[in-house]
């Protein structure tokens, strides 16, 4: 496995930081995989992948440039040069296209691991990796930067109230598939077999991206970075926004019922503001309903008031998505072959949304290689 040795005085001064660069480095992994995890990425790809491979198609060589720098466990250096704070896309991307055009083939022969390509010895790898990130960012992340940038402010503070609760490890535990603390000043960050590298009094910056993917990054010996994907339930806002019982939404009312779909997992009113679209206020007076109900519950964590739906939220949740299942697979999926379909939520008269009059009854009850960036 790969670890670092992190003192204490570097963890402590870690922090989060998010980069439009490290988004659209991850968009860009995601084009060229053209596979996503969760409804959200594969609605994107849909959008943007024929666009994407129809640019590739006319830029021979920009392809195989692609395809060498994502390296099987490596990818290539230059590509993905470290966040730094407060950084544009323009000022990230002007660090790519200023690479040193032999350091960046002697990146590429490191992720391919092997020599390089015939169409690769030329000098302009740098500014064509830059003209692609600007097209990936401009045609497909930059429309979505806003929402997607509070996305990632809201996994910053929940990660950020995780360390009130659990200190470090809680959080380095659960970042990334391969990230741990080991204890005795070693943070694992890949299951990779490297030598260890000694961190100690750099700078350690960890950042959350979209899509469902991660890598690190250094420049040595002044900064380090952990990029990794944004919690589940915030990356797929596309999926958890579909994701909602039909029967559910005639019962609380669409938004109401979202906001308590999400809530399987805790969540500050700040991230459910991000992950919905909804306004601020709409959120509290969702949750002050859904409170009244005993649908859900909060609790504080530091400086955060973090919501969960109440066993009897869950019942609610799993009886609809029953309700909904039933519906779908029709009389042959019912109980001991009666024939009979089983009666779901939502059939019959329409009833009221929560919070209006009259009052449903019965509820309330109840994540040293020669190379900087490792492929995750």
């Amino acid at each position: 496995m790969g670890w670092w040795q992190v003192n204490a005085d570097t963890l402590a001064g870690s922090r989060f930081v998010l980069s439009p660069l490290a988004e659209t480095f991850a968009s860009l992994k995601l084009l060229h995989a053209g596979v996503g995890r969760h409804p959200g990425e594969q609605a994107w790809l849909r959008a943007h992948l024929p666009a994407y491979r129809e640019r590739l198609a006319g830029d021979p060589v920009t392809a195989v440039l692609v395809h060498s720098g994502l390296g099987r466990d490596w990818i290539a250096d230059f590509l993905t040069p470290t966040p730094r704070d407060a950084e544009t896309f323009e000022e990230g991307v002007a660090r790519v296209r200023a690479a040193d055009p032999a350091a960046a083939r002697g990146h590429l022969k490191v992720s391919l691991a092997g020599p390089l390509p015939a169409e690769l010895d030329r000098d302009d790898l740098p500014e064509r990796a830059a003209r692609l990130l600007e097209y990936v960012w401009a045609d497909a992340v930059r429309p979505y930067w806003p929402r997607r940038r509070r996305i990632l402010e809201a996994d910053v503070v929940a990660r950020t109230a995780q360390v009130s609760r659990g200190g470090w490890a809680t959080v380095l535990d659960a970042l990334r598939p391969g990230t741990r603390w080991l204890g005795e000043n070693r943070l694992q960050i890949n299951l990779h077999e490297y030598p260890p590298r000694e961190i100690s009094g750099a700078e350690l910056v960890f950042v959350p991206v979209t899509p469902q993917t991660g890598w690190v990054s250094w420049e040595e010996p002044r900064r380090y970075a952990v990029v990794y994907a944004c919690a589940g339930a915030l990356a797929d806002t596309d999926g958890q926004r579909a994701s909602v019982p039909a029967s559910l939404g005639a019962l609380l009312g669409h938004a109401r019922a979202q906001v308590l779909v999400l809530l399987d997992s805790p969540l500050s009113t700040t991230q459910l503001t991000a992950v919905t679209g909804q306004g601020l206020g709409s959120v509290g007076r969702h949750l002050k309903v859904l409170l009244d109900a005993g649908l859900v519950e909060r609790r504080r964590a530091g400086r955060s008031v973090l919501y969960s739906r109440t066993g009897a939220g869950q019942v609610l949740v799993d009886a609809a998505g029953s309700g909904a299942k039933a519906l779908e697979t029709g009389p042959e999926a019912s109980p001991r072959g009666t024939g009979q379909r089983p009666h779901p939520l939502g059939t019959g008269p329409r009833p009221q949304p929560l919070g209006t009059s009259p009052r449903p009854r019965g509820l309330g009850t109840g994540p040293t290689p020669p190379a900087a960036s490792i492929r995750s």
